[in-house]
């Protein structure tokens, strides 16, 4: 297991360090229905509700940068954090660690805007509301800082939250169990269902800036 951020060399700018080479999944393994293939350089999901999960280990103490786009105006997906065990089957990572969603529209499944792009999802409130729909490309940060998990999407902050923060009751059966999360654990990419096509660009992390992620 990796101690806080991953230990490699970071090279590239802004100290970033690519986990998707855009030619293979090497480093990744899938869990669940559906699978997910490369397709022109990209990460394309597909099939029934899964998960494509970094094997490189437990990260925490660091920042992940996903650029994605919707194939639709409109799709699901997300990336689970703070997973506390590595990953042997889809629902784990749903109750028990965190899925920073990607759906621009959840009222079309009659849940409301906590299941929105960059929330927590079911559990935090979104600061702002700035997913692009497909096809264009969005770019979201989820900075992991001890208990405080802190996303922006294209640049604007949509979450900001800290382990013991109040979160509403659960509406539906299939969202996550209420507790805290690790501070290190786990991630992944979602692949949703047959109608969900994301595609991922670049999956990045690199150690958290100086200062870390602040404080609320």
């Amino acid at each position: 297991m990796l101690a806080g951020c991953v230990s490699a060399a970071f090279g590239d700018e802004g100290g970033w360090k690519q986990l998707f080479d855009g030619k293979d999944l090497n480093g990744w393994k899938h869990v669940g229905p559906g699978a997910d293939s490369v397709v022109d350089g990209l990460i394309k999901t597909g099939g029934g509700m899964g998960l494509l999960y970094w094997t490189g280990g437990k990260i925490g103490n660091c920042q992940l940068r996903i650029v994605y786009k919707m194939r639709d105006f409109n799709d699901n997906s997300g990336v689970f954090v703070r997973i506390p065990l590595e990953p042997r089957e889809e629902w784990m990572p749903v109750h028990y660690g965190y899925e920073v969603q990607i759906d621009n529209h959840p009222e079309t499944s009659k849940e409301d805007e906590y299941h929105i792009t960059g929330t927590l999802y079911s559990l935090t409130k979104p600061l702002a509301k700035p997913g692009k729909p497909g096809p264009e490309w969005n770019t979201m940060i989820i900075t992991l800082d001890g208990p405080h998990t802190i996303v922006t999407v294209n640049g604007v902050k949509v979450t900001d939250y800290k382990e013991g923060d109040p979160v509403p009751e659960r509406k539906f059966p299939f969202e996550p169990q209420h507790g805290p999360r690790p501070l290190q654990g786990w991630f992944g990419l979602q692949n949703h269902s047959d109608n969900d096509i994301v595609f991922f660009k670049e999956v990045a992390i690199r150690p958290l800036p100086k200062g870390g992620a602040g404080s609320k």
